[in-house]
């Protein structure tokens, strides 16, 4: 249904440190820049792109969003977890943890604060 997720940020060099960490540990690669600046990440067919806004207003956080990221471990979920911590993340809501439906979720604010969770499929 979506061809992509687009977010602002205010400072793309500390996007792409905590982006680029996050991603690897789910076994994807480090973003990109094109032409216009904005950092691309494809992993297993989706897009996440991050940008600066083009009406040249300070970025700011969905209040009530989160985006999901798909893993395909709760390993890859913790690394993903431990990663974004370390490069400019901050844990909230629960710590990496099983749900009622199976899936492993882990919640992270980014640096700008936008909300992201990496979680498994849940359980059939």
């Amino acid at each position: 249904m979506f061809t992509h997720v687009m977010i602002g940020s205010n400072d793309l060099d500390r996007s792409r440190k905590f982006y680029d960490a996050t991603f690897k540990a789910l076994g994807g690669n480090a973003g990109e820049a094109d032409a216009r600046g904005r950092l691309i990440y494809v992993h297993e067919g989706s897009r996440l792109m991050i940008t600066k806004p083009i009406d040249g207003k300070p970025a700011t956080a969905a209040n009530g969003g989160t985006i999901g990221i798909l893993a395909t471990s709760p390993e890859k979920v913790s690394a993903w977890h431990v990663a974004g911590t370390e490069n400019g993340g901050t844990p909230i809501e629960t710590p990496p943890s099983q749900r009622p439906n199976g899936s492993f979720v882990a919640y992270l604010r980014d640096p700008d604060g936008n909300k992201l969770s990496a979680r498994t499929r849940p359980s059939q």
